[in-house]
């Protein structure tokens, strides 16, 4: 984790209120992994001490350039959208725990609703440059809502669901996992939470309703493996990438907490923001 001074490059409006950022910050775009955040302070605003959690949307080592993909919802984001390139702004990172992809794993299938494709983004330039082969199912309200297939890696599949059939699949992007699930070898998954929790589900009886075999055994299989742990990641087929609200960023204020399966709170900021979808209580966390 380091504090830096990220200087910004270019912004631009992508969709409705919807913002792409490019800063300078060599320090955090050679140290970051897919799923990991940056914690982002604001200008001198009155009444707004907290600093702003983002997605590493993207980050190039080559330039020392990483992105930001953000939605103005609130005077905070708004002030992002007022600043010129040269600006330089206060940023704390990489934060957080990243995505685990087996060795084996060759087709990684990457779910996003809505804004979480800032959360899946990063992965699918790891993956492709990994020599894997991404497919991404995307979720929006409508076709304004769409992310730009131009800003994604040329060889990712890319399957669009709206809610009102404006483009692509008519229906909710969980809708289209099962037809890929038998492909994917692993899948990874950022947005709302009740897509988040119909993914779960899915996945949570996709062996018994396809009778798939897991990747193959590992030498020490026979060892107990904790939960939680990047080993025990890389062997579940689903991880998700949580988007709680977030104040310190650093586990210390327990404002971000969910709980496990075991019963133990898990705060999103250190223990994730990348879980195995079978370690959350998907009910427990936010009620029926």
């Amino acid at each position: 984790m380091r504090l830096v001074g990220a200087e910004l490059i270019e912004a631009r409006e992508i969709l409705p209120g919807q913002w792409l950022q490019t800063y300078h910050a060599p320090a955090l775009a050679t140290g970051s992994r897919a799923g990991q955040f940056v914690h982002v302070r604001t200008g001198d605003l009155s009444g707004f001490v907290l600093r702003r959690p983002f997605s590493i949307n993207t980050a190039d080592a080559a330039t020392g350039t990483i992105s930001i993909h953000f939605r103005t919802i609130g005077r905070g984001t708004e002030w992002f959208t007022h600043l010129r390139p040269g600006d330089v702004i206060d940023m704390l990172g990489p934060l957080g725990r990243p995505f685990e992809v087996d060795p084996r794993s060759q087709h990684l299938l990457l779910i996003a609703g809505g804004l979480g494709m800032a959360g899946v983004r990063s992965l699918a330039d790891e993956a492709i440059r990994d020599g894997r082969q991404v497919t991404l199912l995307f979720g929006a309200a409508s076709a304004r809502d769409v992310y730009p297939t131009a800003l994604l890696p040329d060889e990712v599949e890319y399957v669009i669901a709206t809610d009102d059939g404006s483009v692509g699949h008519h229906g909710y992007v969980t809708d289209l996992v099962p037809a890929y699930e038998a492909w994917a070898d692993q899948a990874f998954a950022c947005g709302p939470e009740p897509m988040l929790k119909a993914v779960s589900r899915l996945a949570a009886t996709r062996s018994h309703r396809m009778g798939v075999a897991k990747l193959g055994r590992k030498r020490g299989g026979g060892k107990a493996i904790p939960a939680g742990s990047p080993a025990a990641r890389r062997k579940a087929f689903l991880q998700v990438s949580m988007e709680q609200r977030m104040g310190c960023a650093v586990g210390a204020c327990l404002g971000c907490v969910v709980m496990a399966t075991s019963g133990t709170p898990q705060r999103v900021c250190r223990e994730g923001p990348v879980f195995a979808s079978d370690e959350i209580d998907w009910e427990g966390s936010w009620g029926r």
